[in-house]
């Protein structure tokens, strides 16, 4: 019995040793498994970081092409804007009297062509707030005038200039389609993509501007909607 208990405490001490054998490999493999997820997690994160710097650059680059992009469709409109009121030379009579108007149309009652004149004056002045307000009274008082898409044409301007975008869209939009046959009517569409671009409608801006291309190809806003086209690829 005696040698018993010294052999049974051996095969205890020995099987612990085993146990213990078995469970060191075991947990150093934990470990090696824990290390590589901790390199793995480290890799993604540092190329996260590094997408969302590219990211970063791009979008800078972006905002900063869309900037000169709306810088020079304002420059467009001041010049659109400036020749649509300048008087054109070589013209006498009532047109000469009456620079804003359209070429050969002008308003059959005084009152009606005060109005316009008015309107046309605060707008020359670069008194938007003011412009915007008599246009919309001339367009409420005479629907029907030879002026009317004229005057639309310079609400929408007018509202554009206070950065009214979608109140421009608005208003040139209705233009547009009453009177798509106006002279002013591709000019219109020049001020919608311009207030497209403003409201970063880049997608919106391109439809317009190829809408000005295919419907008006012979007119001056038809090529600068073209180069309008190219700076938005």
């Amino acid at each position: 019995m005696r040698d018993r208990v010294p052999t049974l405490r051996l095969l205890a001490v020995t099987a612990s040793l085993a146990f213990a054998a078995m469970a060191a490999p075991a947990s150093a493999f934990a470990d090696d498994e824990a290390r590589r997820a901790i390199l793995d997690l480290r890799q993604q994160v540092q190329q996260q970081n590094e997408q969302n710097v590219r990211a970063r650059l791009q979008l800078a680059d972006q905002i900063q092409s869309l900037q000169q992009e709306i810088a020079q469709l304002r420059n467009q409109l001041e010049l659109v804007s400036r020749q649509q009121t300048s008087p054109a030379q070589g013209q006498q009579g009532q047109q000469s009297n009456h620079p804003g108007n359209p070429p050969g149309v002008s308003a059959a009652d005084p009152q009606e062509q005060a109005a316009y004149d008015g309107a046309i004056d605060l707008f020359r002045k670069a008194q938007y707030k003011e412009a915007s307000e008599s246009f919309a009274a001339f367009s409420a008082l005479y629907p029907n005038s030879a002026l009317a898409p004229s005057s639309q044409f310079y609400l929408g301007s007018s509202r554009y200039a206070l950065k009214d975008f979608k109140g421009a869209i608005e208003q040139l939009n209705t233009l547009v389609q009453n009177a798509p046959n106006d002279a002013r009517a591709p000019d219109a569409l020049l001020v919608i993509a311009g207030s497209q671009i403003e409201l970063n409608n880049r997608a919106g801006a391109k439809a317009t501007l190829q809408r000005i291309v295919s419907e008006y190809p012979q007119t001056p806003a038809a090529k600068t909607a073209q180069s309008r086209l190219q700076l938005l690829q």
